[in-house]
Order: C-alpha cells, then sequence, then structure tokens
C-alpha cells in the first residue's frame, strides 16, 4: 500500500506541472493542503465520479480558488471525467481546467470560486439547504437527505467582509453539517500576513458559535481524527484550523508568497521532485498504483447504490413525500400546473385592479405562490416588513428547521452568496430581498450567480427616487443600469399588480439564470389591458395604447413611470399628435425577441421617441438614439416626500411634453 505521503504528493507534482506548463497559477496552496485533501477525499468524501450529481453526496467547496489545480488533481485521480489531457491543458481556452473553478465547465466542481468568500458563503447555503430540505423529508428510519458540506478557506477568505456575515449565521443556524478547514500558512500575496491579518481567528469562530479543533496540516492522523470530531458535534458548524506550509515539498520556494502564484520553475520543480522522493522526472506521470489507490468510481457506484435502496424503502413508505422529492431534488421540475395557476392568477389581478405599490404586488404574488410551490425558501436582509416578503404560511428556519423563510439579518452580500449556494444544491426556488440601493453591497454575488447561470430570485424594493424621506444614500439611480447591463441577469420593473405577477411567474421559470424584481415603494395605478396586452407582458415590452396609422412619437416608459407616460399620451392626443406608449418591464427579454415582434412594438421608421424612467438616462438611447429624449435622472436625489421628489426632478406631464416637442423639433 502506498503511504499517505506519496497520494498526496500525486497532487503536488499534478499542480507544479500543470502551472509550469501553463506558465501561470498559484501552486503554493494545493501544494500545502494536499496533506488534508488526501483525507478528505480518501476516507471521507461521499461522493461518486461516475455520477456528479447525485443528490446526497458531499459537497466539496474550494473557497480559494486560485488553488484550483487541488481540486482537478482531486478530480482526476479519484476517477471524474477529466482526464491527464484536461489537466496539461490547465488555463487554456475551452479547456475543462480554466484558472479558477468554474460551475458548469467541469465534472464535480460545485461553485464557481474566484472572488475570495464566494466558496465559504456558498458553503453556507448549501448546509441551509441540506439542513431545511432534511428536516422537510426525513422521517425517523428514511435518513434520505444525509451530507455533509466540507470547504476549504484561506487567510484571503477570512479576510473578506462577506466571511464574517456568512459565519456568523451558521453559527446562529447551528449548521452541524458544515465542515471548514483553514489553511493557515500565513502568506498572501503581499507576503507574510503578520502586517494585516493577526486576527484570532480561533476566537473569532468561537464566538460565532462555532466548534474549532487545531491540527498540524501535514499530520494525516490529526486530520483524520478532527474530522471524526466534527462530524460527531451536531449543533454547531466545524472549523479545522489547519497549520501548513504554503508550498509544501519545494525546498526553496515553500513557505513564501514566491510560490503563491508563480510556477516554480523547472530548477525548483526537479529538487522539489527530489525532496518529495519522487523519483519519475516525466511530466504529469502518476504511478498505476497510486492512481488505483485514488480511484473512487467502485466506492461511489457502492454509496450511491446504497442510497437508491434507502429511497426505495422510502417510497414504499412515503410515497407522497418519494414523489415530490423526486420532482424538487432529483428531477428538479415545476409542478404540472404552476402555469394555469399563475395564469389564473394574473388574469384575477388585471380584472381586480388594485392601486397598490408594487412592492405589496409582489406580496401577493408570494402569497399565492407558495401555496402552489412548496419549494419556496423566502428571506430578506432584515428589511422584511418594508420590502414585504413575509406571507402568512411563512416559518423562519432558525426556529422551524422545515421552515421556508431565511432571517438574514443585514447581510445583503452574506445573503446573495447564501442564496448561490442554496440554488446550486438544488431542491428549492429561492429569493432574498432588500432594498434596491443595497444591491450595490451584494454587487459581486449577483454577478456570480448570472456567471453560473443558476436560479436566483433577488427582489429590490423602494426603486427610485419615489422612495423618499431617507434621501440620496437610499435612492438608486445607476443601479438599474447595473442589472439590466449584466450577462444572463433577467431584470423586470413592473408598473403595477399585473405585470409584477407576470414578473413572479417568469422568474420562477426562470431555471438557468437569476432574476432581478424591481419594486416601488410607492402605490401605482392599476392598468388596463386587453387578453393580448395581459399575454404579450411575458415579451418584456408592449404597446399598451396606441393610435390610428404610425404614430408621431413613441413614449417607452417602466415601473412607477408608466402611468405618467399615459397621461403625457392623453395631452399629446388632444395637442394633434399620434402618440404610442410602450410598457417596457424586462428591457432584457424584449431584446430576446425575434426581430418582428420587435419591429411591431418599435418600428423603425418611426425614430421620435422619448423614454421615461426615474433612473439614469444613458441606458435608453439603445432603444431612443442619440436623436431621441429621456426623462430620467442623472444626479443623486435628496431628502424629502417621494412625491414631492417626483416633481423636483421633473417626473411630470409637463416634462414629457417638453421633451415630446423638442423631439420633433430636430
Amino acid at each position: 500500500m502506498t503511504s499517505r505521503k506519496k497520494r498526496a504528493n500525486a497532487i503536488r507534482i499534478l499542480t507544479m506541472d500543470a502551472i509550469q506548463k501553463a506558465k501561470s497559477g498559484h501552486p503554493g496552496a494545493p501544494m500545502g493542503m494536499a496533506d488534508i485533501a488526501e483525507v478528505l477525499w480518501g476516507d471521507f468524501l461521499k461522493h461518486d465520479p461516475s455520477n456528479p450529481d447525485w443528490c446526497d453526496r458531499d459537497r466539496f467547496v474550494l473557497s480559494n480558488g486560485h488553488g484550483s489545480m487541488l481540486i482537478y488533481s482531486l478530480l482526476h485521480l479519484s476517477g471524474y471525467d477529466l482526464s491527464i489531457n484536461d489537466i496539461q491543458n490547465f488555463r487554456q481556452l475551452n479547456s475543462k481546467t480554466p484558472g479558477h473553478p468554474e460551475y458548469g465547465y467541469t465534472p464535480g466542481v460545485e461553485t464557481t470560486t474566484g472572488p475570495l468568500g464566494a466558496g465559504i458563503s456558498n458553503a453556507v447555503g448549501m448546509a441551509i439547504a441540506e439542513k431545511t430540505l432534511a428536516a422537510q423529508f426525513n422521517r425517523e428510519g428514511h435518513e434520505i437527505v444525509d451530507h455533509f458540506t466540507y470547504c476549504f478557506v484561506g487567510d484571503g477568505c477570512l479576510m473578506e467582509g462577506i466571511s464574517h456575515e456568512v459565519c456568523s449565521l451558521a453559527g446562529t443556524l447551528k449548521l452541524g453539517k458544515l465542515i471548514t478547514f483553514w489553511d493557515d500558512n500565513g502568506i498572501s500575496i503581499d507576503g507574510d500576513v503578520k502586517g494585516w491579518f493577526t486576527d484570532n481567528t480561533p476566537e473569532r469562530f468561537s464566538a460565532y458559535g462555532w466548534h474549532i479543533i487545531s491540527v498540524d496540516g501535514h499530520d494525516a492522523q490529526a486530520i483524520a481524527n478532527a474530522i471524526e470530531q466534527a462530524k460527531a458535534v451536531t449543533d454547531k458548524p466545524t472549523m479545522i484550523c489547519c497549520k501548513t506550509v504554503i508550498g509544501f515539498g519545494s525546498p526553496n520556494k515553500s513557505g513564501s508568497h514566491d510560490c503563491h502564484g508563480a510556477p516554480l520553475g523547472d530548477d525548483e520543480i526537479t529538487a522539489t521532485r527530489n525532496f518529495l522522493d519522487w523519483p519519475d522526472e516525466t511530466r504529469f506521470a502518476i504511478p498505476e498504483d497510486i492512481y488505483a489507490q485514488w480511484d473512487k468510481k467502485e466506492q461511489g457506484k457502492k454509496d450511491n447504490l446504497n442510497w437508491s435502496e434507502k429511497f426505495s424503502a422510502y417510497q414504499s413508505k412515503y410515497p407522497a413525500l418519494a414523489a415530490e422529492f423526486t420532482r424538487r431534488v432529483i428531477e428538479g421540475e415545476l409542478p404540472v400546473d404552476f402555469d394555469q395557476k399563475a395564469n389564473d392568477y394574473i388574469q384575477l389581478c388585471q380584472s381586480k385592479g388594485e392601486s397598490i405599490a408594487t412592492r405589496k404586488a409582489s406580496q401577493n404574488t408570494i402569497t399565492q405562490f407558495a401555496e402552489i410551490l412548496p419549494e419556496i425558501l423566502g428571506g430578506s436582509a432584515d428589511l422584511a416588513g418594508s420590502n414585504l416578503t413575509l406571507w402568512p404560511g411563512a416559518k423562519g428556519i432558525e426556529s422551524d428547521a422545515a421552515g421556508n423563510y431565511i432571517f438574514y439579518g443585514v447581510r445583503e452580500f452574506g445573503m446573495s452568496g447564501i442564496m448561490n449556494g442554496i440554488s446550486l444544491h438544488g431542491g428549492f426556488i429561492n429569493y432574498g430581498a432588500t432594498f434596491m440601493m443595497f444591491m450595490e453591497y451584494a454587487r459581486n454575488a449577483v454577478r456570480m450567480s448570472a456567471l453560473m447561470g443558476i436560479q436566483n430570485i433577488f427582489v429590490y424594493t423602494h426603486d427610485s427616487i419615489g422612495q423618499g424621506e431617507d434621501g440620496p444614500t437610499h435612492q438608486p439611480i445607476e443601479q438599474l443600469t447595473n442589472l439590466r447591463t449584466t450577462p444572463n441577469l433577467t431584470t423586470w420593473r413592473p408598473c403595477d399588480a399585473t405585470e409584477s405577477a407576470v414578473a413572479w411567474k417568469m422568474a420562477v421559470k426562470n431555471q438557468k439564470a437569476p432574476s432581478a424584481l424591481i419594486f416601488s415603494r410607492q402605490n401605482l395605478s392599476a392598468i388596463n389591458r386587453t387578453n393580448k396586452q395581459v399575454s404579450d407582458i411575458e415579451r418584456g415590452g408592449y404597446i399598451l395604447t396606441s393610435c390610428e396609422g404610425t404614430p408621431d412619437v413613441i413614449l417607452i416608459s417602466t415601473g412607477s413611470e408608466v402611468q405618467l407616460a399615459l397621461d403625457a399620451a392623453k395631452l399629446l392626443t388632444a395637442q394633434g399628435q399620434k402618440v404610442r406608449v410602450v410598457s417596457m418591464p424586462s428591457t432584457n427579454v424584449f431584446d430576446a425577441q425575434n426581430n418582428d415582434y420587435k419591429e411591431t412594438v418599435l418600428p423603425s421608421a418611426v425614430n421620435k421617441r422619448v423614454a421615461i424612467e426615474a433612473a439614469h438616462t444613458d441606458f435608453w438611447r439603445k432603444y431612443v438614439g442619440l436623436q431621441g429624449g429621456v426623462v430620467g435622472i442623472n444626479r443623486f436625489g435628496e431628502s424629502a416626500p417621494g412625491h414631492v421628489l417626483l416633481e423636483h426632478f421633473n417626473f411630470t406631464v409637463q416634462e414629457i411634453v417638453n421633451t415630446v416637442n423638442t423631439v420633433n423639433a430636430l
């Protein structure tokens, strides 16, 4: 039997060879954490290389994602569909081994990790999903949801503010199946961290309510004992503090930042092979006996089969629960009647014609959809009473693990990162809410959601200067442009209850990408529509009112300004102009329509166009052109009642008329 050290050294060999061939990369972390990884993946991790998506697998997250060759080595050695050629193509175009782990590129990679701290936030989300799913589905003697989340973090992850947000909440929620390994090597890109990171990390995590274990990160038996201890603690997450040497094995560069983010060099690789007692100088060559000991395909199949047998017994005793688990978790499908029930509710909204704030319309929709979708897992960053994300059936998971709502506290960034983890885990449609302005705190996690192409519903209320008295710190200006121009993110800004319900329906159905739903604080008028207009809301933009023949001017608007556009159209019509009003709740969805449809809504022959939205004007130039007009706002707001501010900043019928007249004069 090959020694543990030699199996760990296989990681080190693949790491330094791949990075040297690529002429870039980070050898330090993989080489330093190889011993920890060998114990975890060799003795504890429950997974099936032949079925990377098996629902009851343990999750492994490499939060310090720059150390990507660690996970690529582990996946390759244990038998995933990741060949030695893939390892040799590290950091190359279209390879399965990009510079940082990318979700969807590599079988076995659970999440994209590049921004430090993102991975630990995802891991907390995965652990929440496991605990809540287990509480909802497990029954005595039938534990069909029973897996751990393991996460590697470095000093950089723990310096990032998001780690404080999510690890604090993890302790509060008593996530006993979350086990984190801190690579305590004392080195970052700039050198020894003593100059900028002197936290007492064990005490910090103890204060969060975590279980703390400290070990030598190169002592395999101590690591194994620590994992056993961690698994036995069921009411606290565990932090295993692993004292390591960065770049372990490199005689001249280990222990320093010289091996953090650059290839070791040919001479140092030769010296490292000698130090590790690895006589074969052939690059990327791993002995067959080491491959055989690393291979987890047979064990994975056995574990998967054991689970299948457990699930069969569960099906026999709890057929309805098993069918629901299959739909939600294994197949990831919506209820078969969702479309019909959602459409019925949309029609109800239209017929009722309530003039309410769209945040209230959103709450009404959540209440309705939660009855259809037991997989809904909602939440808010401490503003539930303002963004109206609670509903009568909401139950906080902090008091009932089988609940359906997360009180995230004031943690906008942490909330969004956790949401990514919940989505990646599977089994839930989750949403999280804050004021639109505070999307800024969460921006990176929102981008990561879009980058990975995973479903999340980001609910943002208080969407403009109409927010009012709280002033410019709370009033978004440029944020809509930010969201709309994020690839793979669909943004909706509805104008009334009907559009709000449609936005929610489309977000629920958008299972391969995140959605941002933007809602008002102030009450908005209900809009009269035909059945076709109601149907056309789903196309992102549609004709709300028109005229005989070709319009002289087209008014384009969203959200709270749609009624203003309609009022202006009446005055312009009275003045003898032919006016069309287009409501465009989602520019992203409208842009994806075929050209014929877009031409019917915005005919190219009509170049007199004016956009109206209480947000930055520049975005709208793509629709109105350089000769068109935009009634918007290009400065920060003020503190005053919302209706006062809207008038002060010229969101008035007369301003729209004046703008139209200016455009007509060009």
